[in-house]
């Protein structure tokens, strides 16, 4: 009585000698399957020629992929130095420091073509309680604002901070970004947009979370003391 070999056997004795094939060279030609492409029978060498290029494809989408990538975040890191230096700039000794929150808005718009833009501020030094950035801001703002862990990238859910944008009624899709000191909020950016993609929940934040540091550093000499 003859045993039968099952396919995994099979297998395991091809891998455990790879010479095999050096020995009987003539079945690579004379075994047919079926290709999956074509539907037609082909030779081992043949099936192994197309597995090899559908690796290949799948590398040369991934490479593609991970280039796209690459030359976005290329691209993002391009435009933050721009707008960090802005800042700098704008914090130049001969410069008022209430210049910086125009700078930190204006800043955004022009290096990342953000559409609408703006942030406001509390807790600040008496001489800065009548501008513009100190305006408009309620105890429900500021808890939420100090409630948020990391920046909200969605869809405008009609929240309050939406409202201090030019034209809030277009806003789709925004970004909120709590500006903090020693942990606490003491402002909150808003970016807004009428496309309801542009900010989605699903983008990353760690360049949120960068803008909104480095903004908060930018805007702590505004802060009482």
């Amino acid at each position: 009585m003859t045993a039968t070999l099952d396919s995994a056997a099979i297998a395991q004795y091809l891998a455990d000698h790879p010479q095999f094939f050096e020995e009987y060279a003539g079945l690579l030609g004379e075994v047919k399957l079926s290709s999956p492409l074509t539907g037609r029978a082909v030779s081992l060498q043949e099936r192994q020629m197309e597995v090899m290029r559908d690796k290949y494809k799948a590398l040369e989408l991934r490479m593609a992929e991970l280039m796209r990538h690459a030359e976005e975040n290329a691209a993002i890191a391009n435009r933050f130095h721009g707008w960090t230096r802005q800042l700098l700039e704008a914090g130049a000794p001969d410069e008022a420091p209430a210049a910086m929150p125009r700078a930190v808005v204006d800043g955004l718009i022009q290096h990342f073509m953000v559409p609408q833009a703006t942030l406001r501020l509390w807790s600040l030094a008496p001489e800065h309680a009548s501008e513009w950035y100190a305006s408009d801001v309620s105890d429900d703002v500021r808890l939420f604002a100090n409630s948020l862990r990391a920046p909200y990238c969605g869809p405008n859910r009609d929240f309050e901070a939406v409202r201090w944008l030019e034209d809030a009624a277009g806003v789709r899709s925004t970004v909120l970004v709590p500006l903090r000191a020693a942990g606490a909020a003491f402002g909150l950016l808003v970016l807004g947009s009428p496309d309801p993609e542009r900010f989605s929940a699903s983008m990353g934040t760690d360049f949120l979370v960068h803008i909104g540091e480095t903004a908060s550093a930018a805007l702590l000499p505004l802060r009482a003391a």
